[in-house]
C-alpha cells in the first residue's frame, strides 16, 4: 500500500495533516506541507520532506526504508524503529530553510515543552585515587659534615683500616670499574646522615656546614609519595570529572548548542542491523538524542559544513567508526556511550571541528578517538578506556585541543601523535595503559602539559624517531618502564616535568634507530584510515598561524624537571647527538643519578642539584664528551663523579658529602678539573686510577676522614697535573668551613623555569600526595620496554 502527500498551497487546514495507524507504508513526499505519521510501519520505501515542509514521526517502524530530509526547518523522528537499511536510514541534506509553514511554531512548542535528555549527574565508574598529602619540599638545608685529624693532604693510598673495625665495617664495596656502593641501611627519601654516626668517641670532629639551594620539586612544592602495593586508587575531587551538566553550566558556547532547535530532531529511535544511521551531509543540522545505534556499519556521519548535537546516545558494534566526520562538519558529542565499534569510537578529519564533552568511548576494536586529516576538535572532560589501540590518535595534520579526559587501561598508547599530528593536550589523567601513556614520533609535535600519566605497563612519555614537542609540567608517576623515554634526535623539549617512582630510568635519552614496521602507538605502519578501504591522500598543508606555545629547539633539552625516587638512574643517556641538562632536581634514584654510557657529540649538564642517589651522583663511560658546570652534586652514596671518558670537563662544581670519593678518575680518561668544591666523607676528594690524563687547577678540596688523604694516584702519573689548588685540613675542632662566595650550587638566577605549566597545571599541582600501585619491571638496554623503533 502507498501512501503519499502531495504539495498543496499553504497553509494547510488541520484536517489535511497526514496521519496512518498501523498501515504498511512506501512512499510519502511533501515539499511545502506538513506529514505527521503515528504507529506506522514502513518496508522498502521512503519519506521526502523538502523545505519550508516539516514532518513529525512517532512511534513507527521502518524496514529498510529511507527518510530524506532537505532544507526541512524542523522534523521531529521519536520513538521510531530503523532496521535493516542498505544506505542510510535518515538523511537530512542543506540548511533549514528560512521559510517555515504553518506547523512550524507547533512542532516547535512541542520540542520547547519537552525536557532535553541531559544526566543529571555522571556516574564515576573510573576510578579511586588515594593521593594523600605529602610535603618534602626540596629547601635549603645545612649538613654537619664529621673529619678527622689532619694529615698530608697528598700522598699515595694510605693503609686500610685494621679488619674488623667499624670504620671498615661502613666502608663502600668498590666494584670492577672503581664506582662504590655504599653498605647502608635505606632511609625513606633516598638521604644520608652525614653526621658521623659511626665514627669514633676519641677523634677529633669538625665540621663543613653548607646549604643546598636545589630547584624545588615543580608540582607545588610538593612530592608524591611511593606507591603502595594492592592499595585502592582514588583521585582528588579536583581531578575527578565534572558531569555533563557541570560543563554544560561553564561552557555557554555547548550549552547554546545543547539546547539548540534547528533541522532535524531523533529522539528515543533504534538504528540497528543495517549500513547506515544518519548521514548529514551539505550545511544540514540535526539533533539526536537518546538514541541506540547498533550492529551497523557506522551510525551517524557529519561532512560539508554540516552540524549535529548528539546526547545521552548509545553507538556500539559498528564495523566502522561510531561517528564520523569530515570537510568541517562540527557540533556538539556529549553524554554518549560509545563503546565495542570496530574502527573508532569518533573519526574527525578535514578541518572538522566538533566538541566531545563527557562521553564514555571504550572497549572499542581500534582506537577511542582518531583526528587526522587536518581534523580538529575540542575533546574534554571524556572516560576513553579498554580500547584496542590508543585511547587518542592524532596524525596527518591533525590538531585537537585534549583537555581533562580519562584516559585508562588501553592495550596501546594512551594518547599517540604520529605522522605529523599536533594537538594542546593538557590536564588529563592517564594511566594504566599497555604501551607508553604518550607516544609521539614521526613527525609528532604536540603540546604535552600538566598532565598525570601514572601506573602505566611500560614508559610514561615515549619519543621516538622524528617525534618533538613541548613536555611540560607533567607529573608522570609510577610506570613500570621509564618516566621519559626519547631519541635525541627527535630534539624533544623536556621542562618542569615530576618524574618519580618510575620502575626504570627517570629520563632516558637515546638516538639508535632500529626495529620493525610496527610501534605502540596502536596502529601499523601500512594504516590508510578509509571507512571504504580505498586509499587516502591527505591535505599537507600546514596550519599558518604561529603556535605561541612552541618555541624553536635546535638541541635536545632537559631542563628544570624534578627527577626523584626512580628505580634505575636518574637520568640515563645512550645517545650520539647533541643534549642540555639543565636545572634539574636529580634526588633519591635507586641507582646513579646521571648514567652517560654514549655521547659522541657534547653532552652538557648544567646547574643541576645532584643528591642522595643510591650510587654515583654523576657516571661517565669511555669515548664520551660531557661537560659538568655549576652542578651540586651531594650525599650520593657512591663517587660524587667517576669518569672514564676521553673528553670530559669537570667546571665549577660543588660536589660535597659523597660516600665514595669525591671525584674519581679512571684509566684513560681524559678530563679537566676546574674551580671546584670538593669534599668526601669517607674516601677521597679526587682519586685518580690508572694513566688517567688530567689537568686539576684552581679547586678548593677538602679532607674527610684522618685516614684518607685529599688526593690519591695510584700511579706515578706524568699525565696527571695538578695547577693553584687548594687543600683544606682541619687543625682544631672548633673550625668551621661553609660554601659561600658563592653560595652552594647549583644557582638558578634569574630562572623563569616552568612559568606556564604554573599557570595551567593548577589542577594537577593538587595531586601533591601519595598515589598507590604496584611499580615492578628491570633495566632497559637500549629501547623502550615493550617499544620498537622506526
Amino acid at each position: 500500500m502507498s501512501l503519499t502527500a502531495w504539495a498543496v498551497p499553504w497553509p494547510w487546514p488541520a484536517s489535511t495533516i497526514g496521519s496512518c495507524c498501523s498501515r504498511v507504508c512506501t512512499r510519502s513526499k511533501t515539499t511545502s506541507g506538513h506529514i505527521q505519521f503515528d504507529n506506522c510501519n514502513f518496508e522498502n520505501g521512503h519519506i521526502q520532506v523538502h523545505g519550508p515542509g516539516t514532518c513529525q514521526v512517532k512511534f513507527c517502524t521502518f524496514k529498510n526504508t529511507h527518510v530524506f530530509l532537505h532544507n526541512v526547518p524542523l522534523c521531529m523522528l521519536e520513538n521510531c524503529e530503523f532496521v535493516g537499511s542498505e544506505n542510510n536510514s535518515v538523511t537530512v541534506e542543506g540548511h533549514p530553510s528560512a521559510d517555515k509553514n504553518w506547523a512550524y511554531k507547533y512542532l516547535l512548542g512541542l520540542i520547547k515543552s519537552s525536557p532535553i535528555l541531559l544526566p543529571a549527574e555522571d556516574h564515576e565508574f573510573l576510578m579511586s585515587l588515594d593521593l594523600e598529602s605529602r610535603d618534602q619540599a626540596w629547601s635549603p638545608r645545612t649538613c654537619d659534615i664529621v673529619i678527622e685529624g689532619s694529615q698530608s693532604p697528598t700522598s699515595p693510598a694510605s693503609t686500610s683500616p685494621k679488619p674488623g673495625s667499624k670504620t671498615d665495617s661502613q666502608e663502600a664495596e668498590v666494584g670492577s670499574d672503581g664506582e662504590r656502593v655504599a653498605q647502608t641501611p635505606d632511609s625513606s627519601d633516598g638521604g644520608l646522615s652525614p653526621s658521623g654516626e659511626d665514627e669514633d668517641d676519641e677523634q677529633l670532629t669538625y665540621r663543613l656546614s653548607y646549604q643546598v639551594q636545589g630547584p624545588r620539586p615543580v608540582l607545588g612544592g610538593s612530592f608524591l609519595g611511593p606507591p603502595l602495593p594492592g592499595a585502592s586508587i582514588q583521585l582528588p575531587s579536583c581531578l575527578v570529572l565534572n558531569s555533563l551538566h557541570q560543563e554544560l553550566q561553564k561552557d555557554k558556547e555547548a550549552m547554546a548548542l545543547a539546547t539548540s532547535v534547528q533541522g532535524c530532531l531523533i529522539r528515543k529511535c533504534l538504528f540497528r542491523d543495517g549500513k547506515g544511521g544518519v548521514f548529514v551531509c551539505s550545511y544540514g543540522r540535526a539533533k539526536m538524542e537518546g538514541n541506540i545505534f547498533r550492529n551497523l556499519t557506522y551510525a551517524v556521519r557529519c561532512i560539508h559544513n554540516s552540524k549535529i548535537v548528539m546526547l545521552r546516545n548509545d553507538i556500539y558494534r559498528c564495523r566502522a567508526s561510531g561517528i564520523f566526520l569530515r570537510l568541517e562538519g562540527g557540533g556538539l558529542i556529549a553524554g554518549n556511550n560509545i563503546y565495542h565499534n570496530a574502527e573508532a569510537g569518533v573519526d574527525i578529519r578535514k578541518k572538522s571541528n566538533p566538541l566531545i564533552l563527557c562521553n564514555q568511548i571504550h572497549h572499542g576494536l581500534r582506537s577511542g578517538i582518531v583526528v587526522l586529516g587536518n581534523g580538529k576538535g575540542v575533546i574534554r572532560n571524556n572516560q576513553i578506556f579498554s580500547n584496542k589501540e590508543a585511547g587518542i590518535y592524532i596524525l596527518y595534520h591533525g590538531n585537537p585541543i585534549v583537555s581533562g579526559n580519562h584516559i585508562f587501561k588501553g592495550r596501546a598508547a594512551g594518547i599517540a601523535v604520529n605522522e605529523d599530528g599536533k594537538g594542546l593536550i593538557t590536564e588529563n589523567v592517564i594511566r594504566e595503559n599497555q604501551w607508553g601513556g604518550v607516544d609521539i614520533r614521526r613527525g609528532g609535535v604536540p603540546v604535552l602539559r600538566s598532565n598525570l600519566i601514572c601506573f602505566g605497563y611500560s614508559d610514561g612519555v615515549v619519543v621516538g624517531d622524528e617525534g618533538r614537542g613541548l613536555i611540560e609540567g607533567n607529573t608522570i608517576y609510577a610506570n613500570k618502564g621509564c618516566g621519559v623515554w626519547m631519541m635525541s634526535s627527535s630534539l624533544p623539549h623536556v621542562t618542569s616535568n615530576h618524574v618519580s617512582y618510575n620502575g626504570l630510568y627517570g629520563v632516558a635519552v637515546f638516538s639508535q634507530k632500529e626495529g620493525s614496521g610496527e610501534f605502540p602507538g596502536g596502529h601499523g605502519a601500512q594504516e590508510n584510515f578509509s571507512e571504504d578501504g580505498d586509499a587516502i591522500l591527505w591535505e599537507t598543508e600546514l596550519e599558518k598561524e604561529d603556535d605561541p606555545l612552541r618555541r624553536p629547539v635546535t638541541i635536545a633539552l632537559v631542563e628544570s624537571n624534578s627527577i626523584n625516587h626512580n628505580g634505575a638512574s636518574g637520568l640515563f643517556v645512550q645517545s650520539s647527538e647533541a643534549l642540555q641538562v639543565i636545572t634539574n632536581v636529580i634526588h633519591a634514584n635507586g641507582d646513579r643519578g646521571i648514567t652517560i654510557v654514549q655521547s659522541s657529540q657534547l653532552t652538557r649538564v648544567a646547574n643541576n642539584s645532584i643528591s642522595c642517589n643510591r650510587q654515583s651522583g654523576v657516571k661517565v663511560e669511555a669515548q664520551c664528551k660531557v661537560e659538568l658546570r655549576g652542578n651540586g652534586i651531594y650525599d650520593n652514596r657512591g663517587h660524587g663523579i667517576i669518569t672514564k671518558g676521553d673528553s670530559t670537563a669537570v667546571v665549577e662544581n660543588d660536589i660535597i658529602g659523597n660516600r665514595g670519593s669525591g671525584l674519581q678518575l679512571l684509566p684513560r680518561s681524559d678530563t679537566k678539573v676546574l674551580k671546584n668544591r670538593i669534599h668526601s666523607f669517607r674516601a677521597y676528594g679526587i682519586a685518580v686510577r690508572g694513566r688517567a690524563k688530567a689537568l686539576v687547577q684552581e679547586n678548593i678540596i677538602f679532607q674527610g676522614k684522618a685516614n684518607k688523604t685529599i688526593f690519591q694516584q695510584i700511579t706515578n702519573n706524568c699525565e696527571c697535573i695538578m695547577q693553584n689548588n687548594k687543600f683544606l685540613v682541619f687543625k682544631k675542632k672548633s673550625d668551621t668551613w661553609r660554601l659561600v662566595n658563592p653560595p652552594a650550587r647549583p644557582h638558578l638566577e634569574n630562572s623563569g623555569r616552568g612559568s606556564s605549566a604554573a599557570h595551567s597545571g593548577h589542577k594537577v599541582t593538587a595531586m601533591a600526595t601519595r598515589i598507590s600501585a604496584r611499580v615492578e619491571g628491570g633495566y632497559h638496554s637500549n629501547r623502550s620496554i615493550f617499544c620498537t623503533i622506526l
